[in-house]
């Protein structure tokens, strides 16, 4: 659909990790250890973190007490461990000794990490891991609470819930996405995936998790590997009046106000929201497309309706995806074997789909 990217970012490494702060630099993580911060449109890298010694997998931005992102600080998660460094540093190279801050997560050496999120207050950071592990930190203290309910195979996925500063969401290659309140300790709630069988009565692809995210009005989205994607808002939060309070329990989960809709017809690698009506979605080959989400009813019932869909050019693989205000950014691998950055318009991919529909 698109001409062209707006932005094309090459690399020596596999692009494992992509990051926007709200000042709008790029903070791209590879899969030799390193990590380059950008300040688009400008393809000079104006940061690097080198010689961390394994793959980024998650990069997280630290946030202050009041939940203010982008003073500097960032956690990496590499290997085994998270790391905390920060990018607005005087030196143009930082390397393991000049992070602020090391923790390792993991229960033993080849149990590595997937993917990190900090919370609102800035103060909790939850992680997953290769083992089906997730669990938190207390950033203060420096503690290390593992949730008694694990998946059943690698989790790869973590995301907190905006409105709640206690709770978040898991995601696996077991098919499900398991649903923590870290102060009380246990499992409040769990969704399970079964495979869609196709009209030929086979189900090609299983329906691992593979991306997720929660927006600031607590709705959840999923991506699994068999292009499905899913839209859970039981706990959305809405406007009930002033009498009202706030919900004592996050339903986001629940099945009665969720929606499973064909997205893709390979698997999708990575989603994000824009705002909070609106979700882009990527498959591992590239194809980029956005779903409004309508206005949910009295009864649960909402619709899910594809808005555009374009091909990333260049893209043989893609590993991870970020927004900003203004352009999408989607990293991976070229045909190759080169990291690659590729950043589209939202003005332009939206504009775009308007004039077709003229």
């Amino acid at each position: 659909m698109s001409d062209g990217p707006d932005l094309t970012l090459q690399l020596p490494a596999h692009v494992s990790a992509l990051t926007y702060t709200q000042s709008g630099r790029l903070l791209v993580g590879s899969d030799d250890g390193s990590l380059r911060v950008y300040l688009p449109p400008d393809a000079k890298v104006v940061k690097a973190i080198r010689g961390l010694g394994s793959e980024v997998s998650s990069i997280a931005l630290a946030r202050k007490s009041k939940g203010e992102e982008d003073d500097g600080r960032i956690w990496i998660a590499c290997g085994t461990q998270v790391l905390l460094f920060n990018y607005q540093s005087e030196k143009l190279v930082l390397s393991l000794p000049d992070a602020l801050d090391a923790l390792a997560l993991s229960e033993d050496a080849d149990d590595v990490l997937n993917e990190i999120a900090v919370n609102s207050a800035g103060k909790t950071l939850a992680f997953s891991t290769d083992s089906g592990a997730v669990g938190v930190v207390d950033l203060s203290f420096r503690r290390i609470r593992r949730m008694k309910t694990r998946h059943s195979n690698a989790s790869n996925l973590v995301s907190f819930i905006p409105g709640r500063h206690n709770e978040f969401v898991s995601g696996g290659y077991d098919s499900a996405l398991l649903h923590f309140d870290f102060s009380l300790g246990n499992l409040s709630s769990r969704h399970d995936f079964s495979a869609v069988q196709q009209t030929s009565g086979i189900s090609l692809s299983p329906p691992f998790v593979l991306c997720l995210s929660v927006n600031r009005q607590d709705i959840c989205a999923a991506g699994t590997a068999d292009g499905h994607l899913w839209i859970g808002r039981g706990g959305e939060r809405r406007e009930y009046g002033k009498s009202s309070s706030k919900r004592k329990k996050w339903d986001g989960l629940a099945e009665e106000y969720a929606q499973l809709v064909k997205a893709a017809d390979g698997p999708l690698v990575a989603t994000t929201f824009l705002g909070d009506t609106q979700i882009i979605a990527c498959t591992l080959r590239g194809v980029l497309s956005c779903h409004a989400i309508s206005k949910m009813g009295k009864d649960g019932a909402f619709e899910v309706a594809p808005a555009w869909s374009t091909q990333v050019k260049g893209m043989e693989k893609v590993n991870a995806l970020s927004v900003s205000s203004t352009h999408v950014s989607i990293g991976g691998f070229s045909q190759d074997g080169k990291g690659l950055v590729v950043l589209l318009s939202l003005e332009a991919l939206h504009t775009e789909n308007a004039n077709r529909g003229d």
